[in-house]
């Protein structure tokens, strides 16, 4: 093929259907665009492999099987071998805040006083295309310092400050598509279009600057696809020529078949590996997920589920051990509390509980951790600083006190957990609140005091959907019925103001379609993107 026959194929083959935005000319360019569908057409045909290995083990687990530790992998488990060293502005990482990528938040996010933002694509953000192209140009904006945002409502100016935060992105999901950019036909993968113009854009600025670009990756089942999160960095690096090995990337630990290969994941990244991190709120999900059909691992209402049950326990001491073993950052879980100015006794409690989880991080080895908002990073700033003796990190404690069995892993449940009509209640009073934000374009809700994400409503939509399926009793005996569901959707909707009030009533259908159905729903991002434009 002549180049001048590849330019047309690509003119043809690369088809925008979202709406032009102010950001569209400056972020989709020609070029970007024939980056990414290139790293889509290289890559997207193994992603779909790993998509439908994903299915062939979930019809096993139905079947019985019990996952444990690969045996094929035993080699690598039990072989010596370090990931890469980790670059100076990654070395600590006491405090990470986490956000969307909408242009306050970042500049916000980025002034905290946090060691780390990490501008989110995936769970805080709903990802309307006005959301991820923007998303994309305040990135650009912000990585070479221009971010800028006047608010003339409050007369206000955001700006960056000196001393900022490391900048790292979350991409989307393998399982999650792009509807809005079709290569060949076909939408475009959205963890390829996101990191593709993300890199694109910005890994020479940020090679010119002493950095590099750095991700978080989510979502991952195995460490086949962190391999191939390998080979895209690899090819993007060479394409755009940055010195092989430039790129990091912190594995989210957030489903329970990646609990159970996190070495190998370790090593299939290890030339970008920056370490592991206890994403609990979508591990919750994972657990309840994966083991859908087996009424031995019924959970209880979400507060129930705490970081000191013991197959929560079990996963969170194996990734400190796995990770400094490695050379590798292991990183501790979400503070989703939103301190309240109005009430104090609020505060007083929730901070009581934010600070015994930081502390029992901390004391078991972690070496940062996660908040959501800038109230919580002096708090959680001084439980680590105090922990590592003001050392960028404490990976050389070992934990070689730790050992866990597979069986600790998959053994979900709660001793002695229940489930009332109020915390069934409060599954689909958030679900409803949280899709009705997400349908407006917030990925990221302040509900409750809580800043709830996507992975909160997975957790509560497929806690109502596993009750009935199995029966459940609530703690004064009534079964958790299809029926009972309705009547307290229809109360809750009420109380929340009706379907009329924002986007209700998809919110409800979309609900309905997750709950109401023999068949699990995957993710619930994948239903209710067909509502977003």
């Amino acid at each position: 093929m002549t180049q001048e026959n590849a330019r047309v194929r690509e003119q043809v083959e690369i088809e925008i259907i979202g709406e032009a935005l102010p950001a569209s000319e400056a972020i989709l360019t020609k070029e970007a665009l024939a980056f990414v569908a290139d790293l889509h057409r290289t890559f997207n045909p193994r992603r779909q492999e790993l998509l439908a290995a994903r299915v062939a083990r979930q019809s096993r687990i139905d079947a019985g099987e019990s996952p444990g530790f690969l045996s094929e992998t035993k080699d690598i488990r039990n072989s010596a071998w370090q990931v890469a060293d980790t670059p100076d502005d990654l070395q600590r990482r006491w405090v990470e805040i986490t956000g969307p990528v909408e242009r306050k938040m970042v500049i916000n996010a980025l002034n905290s006083g946090a060691d780390v933002f990490m501008a989110d694509f995936e769970d805080a953000n709903s990802p309307t295309w006005e959301n991820c192209v923007q998303g994309q140009q305040n990135l650009y904006d912000a990585v070479r310092r221009q971010i800028r945002l006047e608010d003339e409502a409050r007369g206000r100016v955001y700006e960056l400050k000196e001393k900022i935060a490391t900048l790292l992105v979350r991409p989307r999901g393998w399982h999650l598509p792009e509807k809005n950019i079709l290569v060949d036909g076909e939408p475009i993968s959205a963890s390829l279009f996101d990191v593709g113009l993300y890199v694109f854009h910005n890994a020479a600025e940020r090679q010119r600057r002493g950095a590099s670009c750095y991700f978080y990756l989510p979502k991952l089942e195995s460490h086949l696809e962190a391999r191939l999160w390998a080979d895209v960095f690899a090819r993007a690096e060479n394409v755009l020529g940055i010195p092989h090995g430039s790129f990091r990337a912190t594995v989210l630990i957030e489903t329970i078949l990646a609990a159970l290969e996190m070495e190998e994941i370790l090593y299939e990244l290890r030339e970008y590996s920056a370490g592991l991190n206890a994403g609990r709120w979508d591990y919750i999900f994972s657990a309840i997920k994966k083991f859908r059909n087996n009424p031995d691992t019924l959970l209880p209402e979400r507060a129930q589920v705490t970081m000191t049950t013991p197959f929560m326990r079990a996963y969170t001491e194996l990734l400190v051990r796995t990770c400094h073993k490695r050379g590798a950052h292991a990183i501790g879980g979400m503070a989703a509390f939103i301190p309240s100015r109005r009430d104090p006794a609020v505060n007083e409690q929730a901070l009581a509980k934010v600070r015994a989880d930081k502390e029992r991080e901390s004391s078991d080895g972690c070496d940062g951790t996660w908040v959501a908002h800038p109230d919580l990073v002096p708090l959680a700033h001084a439980i680590f600083e105090k922990a590592t003796g003001g050392a960028a990190h404490q990976k050389q404690r070992m934990r070689e006190d730790v050992s866990v069995a597979a069986a600790q892993i998959v053994d979900v449940g709660v001793p002695d957990g229940t489930i009332t009509e109020a915390g069934l209640r409060t599954n689909v009073d958030v679900s409803l609140q949280y899709l009705n934000a997400w349908l407006l374009g917030n990925g990221a809700a302040a509900i409750y005091n809580l800043m709830e994400d996507a992975a909160t409503a997975e957790i509560s939509r497929s806690q109502i959907w596993q009750w009935i399926r199995h029966q459940a009793k609530l703690d004064d005996g009534r079964p958790v019925t299809r029926a009972l569901y309705q009547q307290i959707r229809d109360q809750e909707l009420e109380k929340l103001g009706g379907v009329g009030a924002g986007r209700l009533q998809e919110a409800a259908e979309i609900l309905d379609k997750l709950i109401l159905t023999d068949d699990f729903v995957e993710f619930l991002t994948l239903i209710a993107y067909d509502y977003l434009s």
